[in-house]
């Protein structure tokens, strides 16, 4: 269904249950840049009505998903730390090139989200089926069906504002890179290193 086309090193979950604190901070992060990504679409795309409404309830969804993980992270105990940057996503942001029209800007900016929350359901579908903490697995299992709808909401206005048929090239091409880019990914604890 998500499209990707290389699956997570299944040694992640074994990393993951090892270093659960550190995997609740690195999410709390993720969903607060989510967040800030609806608001930055909003703000810089007002043109798109339909885009700006789907966006309000993606931030607000989004920041409830940081306050639910910021309260296993304070009933645990355990302190939030400083933002790291998502090595996953700088190496994403780097696949399209810089420039052209505000359109393909944003049909970028809507893919690469896409893809992010792709690989977020992914990831979150790992955890609810291996972590030891089956509180926290059903945690992951509810979330995983919201990142589901978060990534076909990405691809539907990506393809909505574009040429369907160079934004499912674009897609394409995406996925291809990011199949590649995995492989040297999935060894820390966090949700998409």
């Amino acid at each position: 269904m998500l499209g990707l086309k290389l699956p997570t090193d299944p040694r992640w979950a074994d990393i993951a249950n090892k270093n659960i604190e550190e995997i609740l901070i690195d999410h709390a992060w993720c969903e607060q840049k989510a967040a800030s990504t609806a608001i930055s679409l909003i703000v810089n795309y007002p043109e798109y009505p339909e885009l700006v409404t789907a966006m309000i309830a993606l931030s607000r969804e989004e920041m409830g998903h940081f306050k639910m993980v910021h309260d296993k992270i304070l009933a645990r105990d355990i302190e939030m730390g400083w933002d790291r940057k998502d090595e996953y996503v700088v190496q994403l942001l780097k696949f399209f090139p810089k420039g052209g029209s505000r359109k393909t800007q944003l049909i970028h900016r809507l893919l690469i989200a896409g893809l992010i929350e792709a690989r977020s359901c992914e990831r979150f579908r790992l955890l609810s089926e291996k972590l030891e903490d089956k509180e926290l697995a059903e945690f992951y299992k509810n979330l995983m069906i919201s990142e589901a709808n978060h990534y076909t909401m990405f691809l539907k206005f990506a393809r909505k504002y574009g040429d369907r048929e160079v934004v499912d090239k674009k897609w394409n091409d995406l996925l291809e890179f990011e199949g590649k880019m995995i492989q040297g990914l999935g060894t820390k604890e966090t949700i998409h290193g």
